[in-house]
């Protein structure tokens, strides 16, 4: 067992990880730096590369995987590993304040210090200036751990100090075995899954698990059948950000009563007495204001997630379309709907094909640039009919 069982088909970053973490043990040397960026694409696993690497930095036998410190690493519990998650569209200027205010504190149980920024790519200049600090002058026993999609989404001047982890997409037959042995998924459900969700293992179980993310999936990719005229294709459009934001509406729904039940306990929601109105301390509105912002940005982020979820699906389909058209035999992404790509291949040309490709990654390009998401993928919709 080994705290980097969970990585799938990175063999050779599980190998630069267990010498580093072995460097580490022995007080350092080439093989151990202060600064890390994980990336990979979406599903590659550069998240939980960098928290089994946190957890094997503080693992008495650098990788167990059983012992209490490797648990509490992985499971967040770990006092020495920090792990920051942006739940709006950016990493704020604060919480990059923080990062530099906790890695110069002393390990407590730990031999290190570990802070791990997911999605560090959502930083602003601005927060990506204020990091730097902690990057050049790293105080000791300090270990930053970030994670991208790519080192191009930082600034030159953070990557260029940090030790690079590259991952790749694992390849679905990898991804399928995990699903049979780890998660009991039927062989059958497993392939499909694992092609469909293109390599990102954590969709690959959602779709293999869940019969409304199956469902969810069918919907998004109906949406070439539903172009034939402009009024459809504006229904589609609306239809297609409506289910994204349902999407997001479940995920988030259960979270954020849990919070602000939290926050009313916290703030003394219920007591009578002094300094207390109508079952509320006073005050207590600002911190409840504070919260449903907070809880509004991370929806717009899940909506915006759940439709980029979507977008290259419909991408994919259009890839397969692309290549009966060239005759290139390469293998279907969406197997299963195999006879509605062959029927737009034959009605359409491959140059069509490649603008409807374009079109769709011009949506996401317009989504992450925070254009109007209903605007955005209306216009897709249009261009997708037209094919220009």
């Amino acid at each position: 067992m080994s705290v980097f069982d969970e990585l799938v088909g990175q063999d050779e970053v599980v190998a630069q990880l267990v010498a580093a973490a072995a460097a580490a043990a022995d007080g350092g040397g080439a093989g151990m730096t202060h600064a890390w960026l994980f990336t990979g694409p979406p599903g590659s696993g550069r998240s939980n590369a960098a928290r089994a690497f946190a957890a094997a930095l503080q693992c008495p036998d650098q990788e167990c995987g059983h012992c209490e410190t490797c648990h509490q690493a992985l499971g967040g519990t770990h006092p020495d590993v920090a792990v920051i998650v942006p739940e709006g569209l950016h990493l704020k200027i604060d919480e990059a304040r923080e990062v530099i205010a906790r890695s110069s504190r002393a390990p407590t149980r730990g031999r290190w210090q570990v802070t791990l920024i997911e999605d560090a790519d959502r930083m602003e200049e601005r927060t990506s200036n204020t990091l730097l600090k902690a990057v050049e002058e790293p105080p000791p026993h300090s270990v930053l751990l970030l994670c991208a999609p790519s080192a191009e989404d930082l600034l030159p001047t953070i990557r260029s100090r940090c030790r690079l982890v590259p991952l790749r997409t694992p390849p679905s037959d990898a991804v399928a075995g995990v699903l049979v042995d780890r998660d009991g998924v039927d062989p059958a459900m497993a392939a499909f899954a694992a092609r469909a969700a293109q390599g990102h293992i954590g969709r690959a179980r959602r779709l293999a698990t869940d019969e409304g993310a199956r469902t969810e999936r069918s919907h998004v990719l109906a949406l070439p059948r539903l172009l034939g005229s402009v009024g459809s294709a504006l229904v589609a459009a609306r239809d297609l950000v409506d289910a994204a934001k349902a999407e997001s509406d479940v995920l988030a729904g259960s979270r954020n009563a849990g919070e602000r039940e939290a926050l009313s306990t916290a703030l003394g929601g219920g007591a009578t007495g002094k300094g207390y109105a109508g079952g509320a301390p006073k005050g207590g509105a600002g911190a409840l204001k504070e919260l449903e912002k907070r809880q509004k940005s991370r929806g717009t982020r899940t909506q915006r997630d759940a439709l980029d979820r979507a977008l290259v699906d419909l991408a994919a389909f259009y890839r397969d379309v692309l290549s009966l058209q060239l005759g290139a035999g390469a293998t279907s992404v969406h197997a299963d709907l195999s006879e509605q790509a062959a029927t737009i291949a034959r009605g359409s040309t491959a140059e069509q094909t490649l603008r409807r490709i374009d079109a769709v990654l011009a949506c996401r390009v317009a989504i992450d640039a925070n254009v109007a998401p209903l605007l955005a993928v209306e216009a897709m919709a249009l261009a997708l009919r037209a094919g220009t």
